[in-house]
């Protein structure tokens, strides 16, 4: 008897596989690089490691604990831990923490698989594009990323104007919006979307300069 996956099954690879990925290319980095700074303002490489591992060490009473401690903000909470726990802990447990979790079920609140994947991918970008490492994220876990964040919900968190633009892909068959033409890898383009800044060159179209750094 054969079983068909579910897409929940399918999801699960998909993060195993993208966390997998992005902890090969952490064990390879020299050791000056975890110092280098990323696409989320203020982090560097340690510090967002550690925003990504921060789900996998923390239990509900921690994570409630360091919530009201923050007074209810997120943001300022994901902030504080983040450079708290990069400044204790060694990259080598920091990787250990993403190596030993490539499998764990995470999801965030509200955002199910679909919204783990997108927070690997995301921020796996938000490392690799400034540090000029060549990673191709595959091609369908892309489109499940490019699916969620897409969501009227997800792009009113993000905050990004993108009125009077259509993004449009040059490496697959995706594109949104209407207007002025900004092209580019679906990969940047994910990154607009999310609200960073990506190195100059990378996009084309004439609001191009409206989204890239420098």
């Amino acid at each position: 008897m054969t079983t068909t996956p579910t897409a929940d099954q399918d999801l699960m690879r998909a993060i195993t596989a993208e966390r997998q990925d992005l902890a090969d290319l952490l064990g390879d980095l020299p050791d000056q690089a975890w110092d280098a700074a990323t696409l989320c303002t203020g982090w560097r490489v340690r510090e967002l490691v550690a925003h990504v591992t921060m789900p996998f060490r923390y239990g509900p009473a921690r994570f409630l604990s360091e919530l009201v401690r923050s007074g209810g903000r997120f943001h300022v909470m994901a902030d504080r831990c983040a450079r708290r726990d990069a400044a204790r802990m060694p990259a080598a447990e920091l990787l250990a923490a993403l190596s030993e979790n490539v499998a764990n079920p995470w999801k965030p609140p509200g955002g199910g698989l679909s919204g783990a994947l997108t927070h690997d991918v995301v921020h796996g970008l938000d490392m690799t594009v400034p540090l000029g490492i060549a990673r191709q994220v595959p091609e369908d876990r892309l489109r499940i990323v490019m699916a969620a964040i897409t969501d009227s919900r997800a792009l009113k968190h993000f905050g990004t104007d993108l009125a009077g633009v259509e993004l449009r892909a040059d490496d697959m068959d995706w594109s949104l919006g209407s207007g002025q033409q900004l092209s580019g890898a679906a990969q940047d383009l994910l990154l607009v979307m999310c609200g960073r800044k990506v190195p100059p060159g990378r996009l084309h179209g004439a609001p191009a300069g409206r989204f890239t750094s420098g």
